[in-house]
């Protein structure tokens, strides 16, 4: 059962922009050709190409784990390892799909803040032609982490030149890429193709599509040699073959894609982006201010963590959905999207001082 009330569980709850839905109703006419070959996915792959240079190739997938999976592989020899944040969504929320599907080995690295350095990546880049360990191959960063934090675009030079050096490539997960743009007020180049990542997913999902994510190859020359050195002829037939193999290769991609060149279009991402993090911005502000909240991150793009009463947790949760993040210490998270409105901001602010009033 629907509600109309809006919740700050995830930004996947919101529902389709309408920008989005129009996009989709324009794509569902006529017969288009199948697997891609259509209008709508050459227009996106020239938007892409805009967004992240001239030599950016585009897979659209049909969800953030599928990216994460068709962009590892892509990146992985058959013994390879992946370095990542203890805190990566591909470590704690992907159900064990990179190792059961992309067939790698994760190596973990506690975070105080979820965002690698060049020296906790050190922590883990060892053991090289050590034949009784996985080999470090691949450095994995999120773009928003999963703790609401942002990487500069410095930060990512800095990784990207340390991994590189030591013969690992870099992808970076971005579900929330646009989040992090407007976060940074910058352009999406400037912290992924410039900055020196190898491959990126474009976040849809969760910034008002109804099911679209895009790998993003921007350097074909990380994607990996298959077993016994042949190389697909170039990083599109590479990834062609992985996307099929790791079903994420849309029939109908135009409805994919359709949506994707409507986020593309005349900065819809951004413009949806910025009000996510300002709605994000001003739920923080007002809770900050009440005796009985504790904000564990300064809130950088749509997510707020705070340490809350489970009482009190719960009896705000009867108005607003949202959930526990770390039950161990009490911290919740809320999340704001496309659609959150100031009212629904107040409104939840109202509510949890309200219930916390009667525990002060």
């Amino acid at each position: 059962m629907s509600t109309a009330r809006r919740g700050f569980a995830s930004d996947n709850y919101a529902g389709v922009h309408p920008e989005v839905l129009a996009a989709l109703a324009a794509a569902n006419t006529g017969h288009e050709p199948a697997y891609g070959d259509d209008s709508w996915t050459a227009r996106l792959k020239d938007l892409t190409r805009a967004e992240f240079g001239t030599a950016a190739e585009a897979f659209p997938v049909f969800n953030g784990t599928g990216a994460n999976v068709v962009a590892l592989q892509a990146l992985l020899p058959p013994w390879g390892a992946v370095i990542c944040a203890e805190s990566a969504h591909i470590h704690q929320d992907e159900g064990g799909a990179p190792e059961r599907i992309a067939h790698t080995k994760l190596f973990t690295v506690p975070t105080p803040d979820g965002k690698l350095t060049p020296e906790l990546i050190d922590r883990q880049a060892h053991g090289v032609g050590f034949v009784h360990r996985a080999q470090p191959a691949v450095v994995e960063i999120a773009q928003v982490t999963e703790l609401g934090t942002v990487y500069t675009p410095e930060e990512i030079r800095a990784i990207t030149e340390h991994a590189h050096g030591l013969g690992m490539s870099v992808y970076l997960d971005g579900a929330r890429l646009a989040n992090a743009a407007a976060a940074l007020g910058t352009d999406l180049r400037s912290f992924t193709t410039d900055a020196g990542v190898d491959v990126v997913s474009f976040g849809g999902t969760k910034n008002g599509a109804l099911g679209a994510e895009m790998v993003v190859v921007l350097n074909p020359e990380a994607v990996a040699t298959g077993p016994g050195g042949r190389r697909a002829e170039g990083a599109g037939q590479a990834v062609g073959y992985l996307r099929k193999s790791s079903m994420q290769l849309a029939s109908k991609m135009r409805f994919v894609s359709a949506q994707l060149v409507a986020l593309l279009t005349d900065g819809l991402w951004l413009d949806s982006a910025q009000h996510a993090n300002t709605m994000a911005a001003r739920l923080a502000d007002g809770a900050r201010t009440l005796d009985g909240v504790t904000l564990t991150q300064e809130p950088q793009a749509n997510q707020v963590l705070a340490v809350l009463d489970p009482a009190v947790a719960e009896v705000v949760r009867a108005e607003y959905a949202f959930y526990d993040w770390d039950q161990t210490r009490n911290e919740v998270r809320w999340m704001t999207s496309w659609d959150t409105t100031e009212q629904d901001v107040d409104g939840f602010v109202a509510a949890l001082d309200g219930a916390l009033g009667p525990r002060r």
